[in-house]
């Protein structure tokens, strides 16, 4: 079978195309073959050798798959030949191993996928299950309104749309009227262009001057603390990652503003790698809302696996909207 690999960090020139021998599920196994498989930002950290959770060298990033189960091992029970399953390298012990044409996992990692989610959705899947996560097992309190920083990313399209359809309001941040038609079109009702007004006055002007009770923000650098001043009282600034950067004085900056009695919090999903149960909860929840099409992701750009150099080159300069997907 292809598969692309890595045998050392790099950018995108390091993934290579190899071809490996068709694995056979052990007992209690399945093997699943690939119909499509997700791209995103962990599989560039993969590549970089920079993931805290980084699979040891060669390595086979990719960490969502849909396809379909064609062999199973010795012992396996409720799970068939033919059955559309959603592969997740968060039910694995290591992240990695999707960008395959098959997969050998344990049976009870996969997840039966409805005929009405078709592979490429299926694959955006993982970023609604993250969504969930954020919103409501972040050890928060359930919040009434939201800011999202990066409107037209796929974990913020994600939050959106879970966000609104358990009617929670979310203003959404987008840094360019490309980006606000994007976020539109995926069910954002209000979107704001970052440099087209001021942030905090547009905030106060759609909350009645109260503010909102959660901001999630991916980026954190110089403008982090700026979003305390978008917080409603009790509120909680959110933070998922830092690709730009660690800000400074964070304490400072809330004991500045005692007054509203703010919170800051950075949460990984990793969090819930001890908690199966819960993990696999939040993602059977986005697979339903999904079947039931209160959950809509937008359509994907599908290139093939042997063009995974291509697809990280797009991955890296981060100008794409919608989701990036490899098909075998």
């Amino acid at each position: 079978m292809q598969a692309v690999q890595l045998r050392h960090p790099g950018g995108p020139e390091v993934l290579e195309v190899v071809d490996l021998p068709l694995p056979e599920p052990a007992a209690g196994e399945v093997r699943v073959r690939a119909l499509a498989i997700g791209v995103g930002k962990p599989d560039a950290l993969i590549r970089q050798g920079t993931y805290k959770w980084m699979p040891p060298l060669p390595a086979i990033p990719g960490n969502e798959m849909a396809g379909v189960v064609d062999a199973v091992g010795a012992g396996v029970t409720g799970v068939a030949p033919g059955q559309r399953v959603l592969v997740s390298s968060r039910e694995l012990p290591q992240r990695g191993g999707c960008y395959a044409q098959a997969l050998c996992l344990p049976a009870g990692a996969v997840y039966a996928l409805p005929a009405s989610i078709s592979p490429d959705d299926a694959v955006t899947l993982p970023n609604y299950q993250l969504a969930g996560a954020l919103l409501y097992e972040s050890g928060c309190v359930r919040p009434r309104s939201i800011l999202l920083h990066g409107g037209a990313g796929g974990v913020a399209t994600a939050l959106q749309q879970l966000a609104s359809a358990d009617g929670i309001e979310v203003i959404s941040v987008v840094s360019s009227p490309e980006k606000r038609d994007f976020a539109l079109a995926a069910g954002a009702k209000q979107v704001l262009v970052r440099g087209e007004q001021d942030l905090r006055a547009a905030v106060m002007a759609l909350t009645q001057g109260r503010g909102v009770d959660m901001v999630l923000d991916h980026v954190a650098g110089p403008g982090f603390i700026a979003n305390l001043d978008l917080l409603a009282p009790l509120g909680t600034l959110l933070s998922y990652n830092a690709l730009g950067g660690l800000p400074q004085d964070v304490f400072a900056a809330l004991r500045a503003r005692l007054g509203r009695s703010l919170g800051v919090r950075c949460y990984s999903i990793h969090t819930l790698d001890a908690d199966p149960a819960k993990r696999r909860a939040l993602m059977q929840r986005a697979i339903d809302l999904m079947a039931e099409g209160r959950l809509r992701p937008l359509p994907a750009a599908v290139f093939p696996l042997a063009q995974a150099r291509e697809v990280h080159q797009l991955l890296d300069a981060g100008e794409t909207l919608g989701k990036l997907v490899l098909r075998p």
